[in-house]
């Protein structure tokens, strides 16, 4: 729900084993370790209690795993069946619903709000697709990373937009980009009110049935808690039950639970394109451009980047004691999936960005991995086999640059682990990205190989 998210550093927690769904794995054995230590490295350097993930490739879940704690007292163990609240994830859902209602002739993106919502500021000036893009100008409700007093009490939408959509905007409409839920209660509004049902009513209909996701629940109407217990802290002190927001805060900006497994079916029919028309798909999945001809880097209800080189539909999601990443990869048919019990950290997203990088990895890089491996160990004696780089690489590894090499990387004795976590095309050359951990450092090896396979580069740095 919130649109940011805080870094901070823990105290570290004792983990539960990780549960898994053995029937929905084709990972090989290396990358689910990879993706594994991940997982539980970011909880046990955060102190989050429990994760769950799931990713995809090739179009398909390939792999559910839960890690962690689901509940500290009575102390229960995650499972990859457990429903999580995915906050402000739910945007994206609440875009569709406005698409479909589009595609069947309801409503037109382009409608101003007053067409359903006369009262509310300057409707007649703003546009259905730009409160869907956070560039209206209504004043987010819940800027907070924690729950004010005021949202503990029920509440419904239309006092939501009373109190902050009859306000004076905090822009002139498609000026500026400002997140904003308050733009997503009157989608939700609209929704309403073009389909004649209940929003949640609408999306179970329409989307969570025909993509079989079954075991979604909205926690705003019935005020029912997410299967796992959401927690907070006070600064570095323990972790403490968080307090759940009143009923009708959520509503169209935030109030989704599910398993990962069900986010993961939802994130297959993007990269499928099943559900929506083509040309909703592009409408959602386009940046907007503010009146200035810059780029919002946001669609509809979605992020909209270029990540690792790929093109990008990602979103957080952050309400009282959970947060959640959703990250997509449509072109090339991946997702990673993140969800997490505790508020005002991000893990999530720390998850979902380490393991991005392990689904690009070609499956012949054992070999690569290998030669690289070799070429490392032998710069920590101060030695290369310069038959396997080009000249330009020759030059660089002078005198000087092996006694240095050696210096610095022969103390770090033998690597505990080196892996290849991404690989891309540049310049005519394969870059590749080795990870080399030891017991208390982390290095990077970048690599750009020519097409008659000489190399052209090989570096080593601190990895951040």
């Amino acid at each position: 729900m919130y649109a940011s998210f805080r870094k901070a550093t823990y105290l570290t927690c004792v983990l539960n084993a990780c549960v898994a769904l053995g029937q929905i794995t084709t990972l090989s054995p290396d990358l689910r370790v990879q993706v594994d230590d991940i997982a539980k490295q970011t909880l046990a350097a955060t102190g989050v209690p429990s994760a769950s993930l799931a990713i995809v490739k090739e179009g398909q879940i390939a792999y559910l795993q839960a890690y962690g704690d689901a509940s500290l007292e009575p102390r229960m163990s995650a499972r990859p069946e457990m429903r999580y609240s995915i906050g402000s994830i739910s945007k994206q859902f609440t875009a569709a619903a406005i698409l479909l209602l589009a595609e069947q002739g309801k409503l037109s993106l382009d409608d101003p709000i007053s067409r359903f919502l006369p009262d509310l500021t300057r409707a007649n000036e703003i546009s259905i697709r730009q409160i869907l893009s956070h560039t209206a100008g209504y004043q987010d409700y819940w800027p907070q990373d924690y729950v004010p007093p005021f949202m503990l009490q029920p509440v419904t939408a239309e006092k939501i937009l009373d109190r902050w959509a009859q306000k004076p905007l905090d822009f002139d409409p498609g000026t500026q980009w400002q997140y904003s839920n308050t733009g997503f209660v009157i989608a939700g509004e609209i929704i309403e009110k073009a389909s004649g049902v209940p929003l949640f009513q609408f999306l179970s209909t329409h989307i969570f049935t025909p993509l079989g996701m079954r075991n979604v629940v909205d926690i705003d109407v019935d005020h029912t808690r997410a299967d796992p217990t959401g927690y907070m802290r006070f600064g570095l002190g323990p972790l403490r039950p968080a307090p759940k927001e009143g009923s009708g805060w959520l509503f169209a900006a935030g109030e989704l639970a599910m398993p990962a497994q069900d986010l993961a079916k939802w994130d297959i029919s993007l990269i499928d394109q099943s559900l929506l028309k083509p040309a909703s798909y592009k409408q959602m999945e386009t940046t907007l451009v503010l009146s200035d001809g810059v780029s919002a880097d946001y669609g509809l209800g979605v992020g909209v980047s270029n990540k690792l080189g790929h093109r990008a539909i990602s979103h957080g999601g952050e309400v009282s004691g959970f947060t959640a990443q959703n990250l997509v990869f449509p072109d090339d048919r991946v997702a990673v999936v993140v969800l997490t019990n505790q508020d005002a950290v991000g893990a999530s997203g720390d998850i979902a960005r380490k393991i991005a990088p392990l689904l690009f990895t070609q499956e012949n890089s054992s070999g690569e991995e290998s030669k690289a491996r070799k070429i490392f160990e032998g710069l920590q004696r101060g030695e290369i086999d310069r038959s396997l780089f080009t000249e330009d690489a020759n030059s660089y590894f002078s005198q000087q640059a092996l006694q240095d090499f050696a210096g610095g990387l022969g103390p770090l004795g033998t690597a505990l682990s080196f892996a290849q976590t991404a690989r891309s095309e540049r310049g005519g050359m394969t870059y590749r990205s080795f990870t080399v951990k030891f017991r208390n450092k982390a290095l990077e090896v970048s690599q750009r190989t020519m097409p008659d396979g000489k190399i052209e580069q090989y570096q080593v740095a601190v990895k951040e």
